[in-house]
């Protein structure tokens, strides 16, 4: 059980969430950053789904890695991810169908989200199960972290609500001024805001800089 929560395997789990995080570090997954975090829900749900995902795929690719002939890696682990993303976008229109029409086309291309495809091929075909379930449960988090972080923003200073409940929308705010901001609905927002986070994450730990 020891070596179950090692040290490394801490830090397999854990550092993807904060010092090397898919998003703001490696900037990855940007395209659904942009597209999902208007509200708060989708961006919650979106996550999940690819937090899930990435840590089952990453567990199938590590199990069955040296059956896998070199020459259609790729391939095999295109196939176990559209397989698992079809299972969620089944189950979330089953369960959640709402949330489902939001997400619209965006949770079939998380079979092209290149966290996913970086994370089977650089970290599942050389680890074991265990290690490779932590690393997708770790990099799947950080990329939610930071869509329920911009979607937070956006969806609280452009319609005044969070997850559809009322925060800023009363008349004693408005008589003092406050007026939602449009524009944060709008996706070039998602992006500044990403790069504020980006700005922040490097200024607070300057061994992120690149140097020049």
């Amino acid at each position: 059980m020891g070596s179950l929560f090692s040290a490394k395997n801490k830090e397999v789990f854990s550092t993807p969430i904060s010092m090397n995080n898919p998003v703001t570090v490696q900037v990855l997954g940007i395209c659904s950053a942009l597209a999902v975090t208007s509200k708060l829900e989708p961006a919650i749900v979106m996550g999940l789904s690819v937090t899930i995902i990435t840590a089952f795929s990453n567990v199938v690719i590590s199990l069955i890695r040296k059956t896998i002939p070199n020459r259609i890696r790729i391939i095999v682990q295109l196939v176990v991810v559209a397989a698992l993303v079809t299972i969620v976008s089944e189950v979330l229109k089953a369960f959640a169908y709402d949330v489902s029409v939001q997400l619209s086309v965006y949770v079939g291309l998380i079979i092209t989200n290149c966290i996913l495809m970086g994370r089977l091929e650089a970290f599942a075909m050389a680890n074991g199960p265990w290690e490779s379930c932590l690393d997708g449960l770790g990099n799947g988090l950080g990329y939610a972290k930071i869509l329920i972080i911009v979607a937070f923003i956006r969806e609280l200073l452009g319609s005044g609500t969070l997850l559809g409940y009322n925060i800023l929308n009363y008349d004693a705010i408005k008589e003092a001024g406050y007026v939602n901001n449009g524009l944060m609905l709008m996706p070039p927002m998602a992006l500044i805001i990403v790069a504020c986070l980006i700005w922040y994450q490097r200024a607070k730990h300057p061994e992120l800089q690149e140097k020049e």
